[in-house]
């Protein structure tokens, strides 16, 4: 499924089929996140994620649902490079800890996601955009740095699905704040929106919709840019 700011959801097609599509146009790496798990207490699906690693060539990320140690343990085993925590990391802090401890700090992925409150101010939401902990998100950045993860996935909920580019000066706000690298996501409309993030201090950038949606719409079909684009406009930025 793909969203537009967390809403409206979109069926882009079977997890495996789309795998299998990205393999062949030479993703770097992919994450997968079931976005209604947490909200309606639900592990996992180990099987499934078994057969969607089986697939996939590239490093793979997963988050939704994941409450427990041993979760992450059977995730790890399961084919899951690095793991994702949302919720869990507002609610269990130590989960952080204890998944570094277990597998390194470079498995253990916090999934930011940031909106605006009603005075402009940058606020981090769990449970899929719903809930506002109230969080500053530089501050929660820097407290989950503290506690062992290894990376953020730093999403703008209201740049979700909307081709609008990146909100960089939550990028900048962000990877200034902290030493571990930072994955800017929501926003994305073409590969120089992935050279201006890099450009405001993103280690590495995630996209969703430009890589599934033909517009203006927003028909299904699975896209990648070659790697000679990518190395033009984005990798050759820090170089």
């Amino acid at each position: 499924m793909k969203s537009v700011r967390f809403k409206n959801h979109k069926y882009v097609g079977d997890p495996i089929n789309a795998v299998k599509i990205f393999n062949d146009k030479e993703v770097d790496e992919i994450v997968i996140l079931d976005i209604s798990a947490t909200a309606e207490k639900r592990k996992p699906n180990i099987l499934q994620i078994k057969e969607i690693a089986s697939e996939a060539f590239m490093p793979l990320a997963y988050g939704g649902g994941i409450t427990k140690l041993d979760e992450i343990k059977e995730l790890v085993t399961s084919g899951v490079e690095k793991v994702v925590l949302n919720t869990a990391a507002v609610q269990q802090p130590d989960l952080i800890k204890q998944g570094a401890d277990w597998v390194g700090s470079q498995s253990i992925v916090v999934s930011v996601d940031v909106k605006k409150n009603l005075w402009g101010k940058y606020k981090v939401f769990t449970m899929n955009g719903t809930n506002n902990t109230g969080l500053d998100p530089v501050e929660f950045a820097k407290q989950v740095e503290r506690s062992g993860a290894g990376e953020i996935f730093l999403n703008s909920i209201e740049r979700d699905g909307t081709f609008e580019g990146y909100d960089l000066q939550l990028i900048d706000a962000v990877t200034k704040a902290v030493h571990i690298p930072v994955v800017a996501v929501g926003g994305a409309s073409s590969v120089d929106d992935f050279g201006k993030a890099v450009a405001h201090g993103a280690s590495a950038v995630a996209a969703g919709s430009v890589f599934v949606f033909q517009r203006p719409h927003r028909a299904v079909l699975i896209s990648y840019p070659s790697q000679k684009e990518l190395k033009e406009k984005v990798f050759s930025i820090n170089a």
